[in-house]
C-alpha cells in the first residue's frame, strides 16, 4: 500500500499544470514512461493508445493550428506536449499482446463489429489516459491535461491515414507552480458514491 507521500504525489498533491520551467524533458525518460504507463490494465490486454510526444519547434509548429488560444503560449512553452491517440485497427495485435486467445482479433475485426471495435478502442485508451498521467507523476513529471483542441486538424496533420483518432493532449515536464490556478473542490463522498 502506497504510504502519505505516494498518495500525495499521485493524488492529493498533484495539480494540473498551466505553466513549466524550462527543464527539457530527455527521450530517456519518455521511454522511462512509457515502460511503466504499459502495464496498466485494459480489456483483453488490447493497449488501444498510441502516443506522439510533441518536443521539436517543427512537430509543435504543426500541431499550432490545431490548439485553442487559451492553450498555444502554453503549449509552445512546454518542453513536451503530447498526443494521447487510439488505433482504430488496435485489434491486430491482439495475437501478439493475448497469445492465449489469438481468435480474440474476430470479436473486433470487420465491418460488422466495426462499432463494438470503436467502442473498446476508446473507452480504454481513456483508460489509458489516466494511467498515463499517474505513470509521469510517478517520475516526477508534471502534467497539463487538455481538451482544448480541433482533434480533426491533429489527425490531419499527425495521422493522415487516419487509422490513429486524436483523443486528448497533455504537457509535461517541470510545473512552473507560479502558474497554477487555486485548487478547485471536489464533490464529497456522499454527493458522488452510493453503496448498495
Amino acid at each position: 500500500m502506497l504510504n502519505d507521500q505516494g498518495l500525495d504525489l499521485l493524488f492529493r498533491d498533484a495539480r494540473s499544470h498551466n505553466g513549466f520551467s524550462t527543464t527539457p524533458v530527455s527521450d530517456a525518460t519518455l521511454e522511462a514512461l512509457y515502460d511503466v504507463f504499459k502495464w496498466a490494465p485494459t480489456t483483453m490486454n488490447t493497449q488501444p493508445s498510441r502516443l506522439v510526444f510533441v518536443k521539436s519547434a517543427e512537430a509543435k509548429a504543426k500541431l499550432a493550428p490545431a490548439l485553442s488560444p487559451g492553450n498555444l503560449d502554453k503549449t509552445m512553452s512546454a518542453p513536451v506536449c503530447v498526443i494521447l491517440a487510439w488505433d482504430t485497427q488496435f485489434y491486430e495485435h491482439l495475437p501478439q499482446v493475448f497469445p492465449h486467445k489469438p481468435e480474440a482479433i474476430h470479436l473486433f475485426k470487420g465491418p460488422a463489429n466495426a462499432a463494438g471495435a470503436e467502442r473498446a478502442a476508446f473507452r480504454n485508451a481513456s483508460m489509458q489516459g489516466g494511467y498515463f498521467i499517474l505513470a509521469a507523476r510517478a517520475l516526477g513529471l508534471d502534467c497539463g491535461p487538455m481538451s482544448g483542441f480541433d482533434n480533426a486538424k491533429v489527425d490531419a496533420a499527425f495521422f493522415p491515414d487516419g487509422r490513429f483518432k486524436s483523443n486528448f493532449l497533455c504537457n509535461i515536464g517541470h510545473g512552473d507552480p507560479s502558474k497554477l490556478w487555486t485548487r478547485s473542490p471536489r464533490l464529497s463522498f456522499a454527493q458522488a458514491c452510493s453503496i448498495v
